[in-house]
């Protein structure tokens, strides 16, 4: 028996669906071939990263503004945003021609920054304040009340988990076949809420699959505790799924309508991103390779089934390439930090390098400093591997030898410092 007080009906889909138009790309689903082969199943990629605004946040954004009142209209509004949701509020204003304004934290990259202003044009002002999205949200909450403005929220209004469903719309309009499961990005929840009521309601035998990262599991963590429940503390790393809280409405949906809501490790999700990159030549951004990264979890179940993976986004700074392969080696187990103990003699570092690596290991990170009156000096040494199989034969060697200090990859309080 249902119990959520608010969903979207069929109704309310088809007429965000037709506002949408022109305005929304229609994205295309797209078989993939490279992963149909590998869970030897039938793979679909709905393709979001390709709307104008490279992320489907612009269908919430303009069916939410364009449900405004005159009145409201003449106000403008305000958002909270240091990604999507800016932009895809940019140019709903822009395309409504209406003022908003747009608050992000202090640290926003320029490259945000540049795209925001570029898709708002003359009709937003952007505001930054604070260091993290809280303080910006608390300075847009007393923007809305200094200007009597209206607040535009990134998932939990009713208007913006409508326009987020016309994505489900789209998935079932353009399949063939029927659909046995879609995979789909959680954050707030807004894009999850609106796709399960629809397939709920049109197709309720399709399993929906909600994907978060392993380091912010709000929805999950709500669920589990039935009630909306606030993290201490997230990992940021997927910076368009990682939220400490998810919305209300969203909540009860979610709850309600997904199948299930599983977490991604945020090193696999990198080497999706890579693989995505360097195979198929689509560049995501790291919650728009979520729904990708989760299929392993469902290897056996989805074998021969049809397969829908939404691809949200793909506003990836190239500056995080390092990071995103720094992160991906280590998930894989092929990259090792130490503190190695070098004797204070000539050829200690030669002795390391010829008789403790192996032919394959390679040196990529390396910081000493030369100290008097010790019998050893310590160097944090990054090592790179070709196989995990090579770690435990070289930590032996290591310490037949009285080369080894300590292994870092497990002690995060002295790790976070190197990644």
């Amino acid at each position: 028996m249902q119990t959520v007080t608010y969903f979207p009906s069929i109704e309310d889909i088809n007429k965000a669906s037709e506002i949408l138009k022109g305005i929304a790309s229609v994205t295309p689903l797209q078989r993939n071939i490279q992963y149909s082969n590998r869970f030897e199943s039938n793979v679909f990629f709905k393709r979001e990263d390709l709307q104008q605004v490279r992320s489907y946040k612009i269908r919430g954004s303009y069916n939410k503004i364009k449900s405004l009142s005159t009145h409201e209209i003449e106000n403008g509004v305000v958002c909270a945003s240091a990604g999507n949701h800016a932009q895809g509020v940019a140019l709903s204003c822009n395309l409504l021609k209406i003022e908003g304004t747009i608050v992000m934290p202090e640290p926003t990259p320029q490259q945000k920054i540049d795209q925001v202003k570029m898709f708002g044009g003359n009709y937003i002002k952007i505001v930054l304040k604070g260091d993290t999205f809280d303080d910006s949200y608390h300075e847009a909450m007393l923007e809305c009340e200094r200007l009597n403005r209206t607040f535009i929220h990134p998932f939990d209004d009713e208007k913006i988990i409508e326009g987020q469903a016309t994505v489900g719309l789209e998935i079932f309009e353009q399949s063939q076949e029927e659909i046995d499961y879609i995979f789909v990005p959680v954050g707030g929840g807004g894009l999850a809420a609106g796709l399960s009521t629809y397939f709920n309601q049109i197709s309720p035998k399709t399993k929906i699959i909600g994907v978060e990262p392993l380091g912010a599991p709000s929805m999950s963590e709500s669920i589990k505790n039935g009630k909306v429940t606030t993290l201490k503390q997230i990992e940021k790393f997927v910076d368009g799924a990682a939220v400490r809280r998810v919305g209300y409405k969203t909540f009860e949906i979610c709850k309600e309508f997904l199948d299930n809501v599983i977490t991604v490790h945020e090193g696999k999700i990198c080497q999706t991103i890579l693989d995505l990159y360097n195979k198929e030549a689509i560049v995501v951004e790291p919650a728009g390779a979520l729904s990708i990264a989760a299929l392993d979890h469902y290897a056996e179940e989805i074998k021969g089934k049809n397969v829908v993976c939404v691809v949200s986004g793909s506003n990836n700074d190239i500056l995080r390439t390092p990071e995103i392969k720094e992160r991906a080696l280590l998930f894989a187990s092929l990259k090792h930090y130490f503190i190695i103990k070098f004797p204070q003699r000539a050829g200690a570092l030669r002795e390391f390098v010829v008789d403790i690596l192996g032919p394959s290991d390679d040196i990529t990170h390396f910081q000493y400093t030369k100290k008097a009156n010790r019998e050893n000096d310590v160097a944090v040494v990054g090592i790179q591997l070709k196989s995990p199989k090579d770690l435990d034969p070289l930590i032996t060697k290591m310490k037949l030898h009285n080369f080894f200090g300590d292994y870092l990859n497990d002690k995060p309080d002295l790790f976070q410092f190197l990644v």
